[in-house]
């Protein structure tokens, strides 16, 4: 027979929650930074086409 589940406590529903936003912001802050280094210019590590090229093709 099916029985209720024990109701989760407030405290660790606000850890989870607490927890999930951090991922997101950090997810957010990586984004803005990848953003912000194509635009510079001095990207490593993501490519991309240039005008440059596509004008020698």
């Amino acid at each position: 027979m099916a029985v209720p589940k024990k109701k989760t406590s407030k405290s660790k529903r606000n850890q989870r929650r607490a927890h999930w936003i951090k991922k997101a912001e950090l997810q957010a802050q990586r984004a803005l930074a990848l953003g912000k280094s194509v635009l510079s210019g001095k990207s490593n590590s993501f490519v991309y086409p240039t005008e440059e090229e596509e004008t020698e093709e």
